[in-house]
């Protein structure tokens, strides 16, 4: 299930926060020491995993995302904590071969698994990951004409810094997609999908993929603390995208935020990293 809200001008000086811990627990070591070596641990798993937890709709919500903000053709590609590659892949897929996509991450044992993924698909000529971290990416300023993120942007130490690099380096005109999970608001599914989160998900993923860093118990956690809906929407505003619409997805568990970014805006230089 698909829904659609459009989203108006933004409303100056007005920020979304991230949402404070639960009562009685601590704010959620998000390091990129941490984040990097958690990832690292999983890296083998992480695939199986997401389509297994998932039941295999998370490759739904990237083929959507790729539908909503579609490429030019001729225009490249950037999709940032890419992971092993898989919305990078989807988007080569989308683009036909007529656009040249880069994915980024900075954790190198998943992009080893991705680049096996490219060979097997044959797309090593028209899709390239590079090793960078999302909050000072490696790349030049005014460049992709789509700029995606998937269930990547809540991982980041900064969020307003890594939202400032995504826009920093979409070129004028051009879309910034953020695909992430989000809090079901029905009184049924929200509740079933807490207890799965909370309780199942961290037992099956530790028992499939065990990791010294709790990994799956970090998933839900940081998806709980992080902003959705209106909270994300407004903080994209604040950040300088318009045209801002969220497609809720598959009742709300995951949230798709795309928003342009204005043909009048010029990032700083690339040498000058946007704070």
């Amino acid at each position: 299930m698909i829904a659609s809200t459009p989203v108006g001008p933004n409303r100056t000086g007005e920020t979304a926060a991230v949402l404070p811990p639960a009562p009685g627990s601590s704010a959620i070591d998000k390091s990129d020491r941490r984040v990097r070596r958690m990832f690292a641990s999983i890296a083998r798993r992480y695939d199986f995993l997401n389509h297994l937890l998932s039941l295999n709709i998370d490759r739904s919500w990237r083929s959507f995302t790729t539908r909503v903000a579609a490429p030019e053709p001729g225009l490249p590609v950037l999709d940032c904590c890419t992971g092993t590659a898989d919305l990078a892949l989807a988007y080569d897929r989308a683009c036909h071969g007529r656009s040249r996509i880069v994915g980024a991450d900075f954790c190198r044992e998943m992009l080893v698994i991705g680049r096996e993924k490219l060979r097997r698909a044959g797309a090593q000529g028209r899709v390239s990951l590079v090793e960078g971290d999302a909050q000072r990416l490696p790349v030049p300023s005014d460049t992709f004409g789509v700029v995606s993120v998937a269930f990547g942007l809540r991982n980041l130490r900064d969020t307003v810094r890594g939202i400032d690099e995504l826009i920093r380096v979409a070129r004028p005109g051009g879309k910034v997609a953020v695909l992430e999970f989000s809090r079901p608001r029905g009184r049924l599914l929200g509740r079933l999908y807490l207890a799965f989160f909370r309780q199942v998900l961290p037992r099956i993923g530790q028992a499939l993929a065990p990791n010294e860093d709790a990994a799956y118990e970090y998933l839900p956690r940081s998806v709980l603390e992080f902003p959705d809906g209106q909270a994300m929407l407004d903080l994209l505003a604040a950040r300088g995208l318009t045209a801002l619409t969220q497609y809720s997805l598959t009742g709300g568990i995951a949230t798709l935020y795309v928003g342009t970014k204005p043909v009048s805006a010029r990032s700083p230089h690339p040498s000058e990293p946007t704070s």
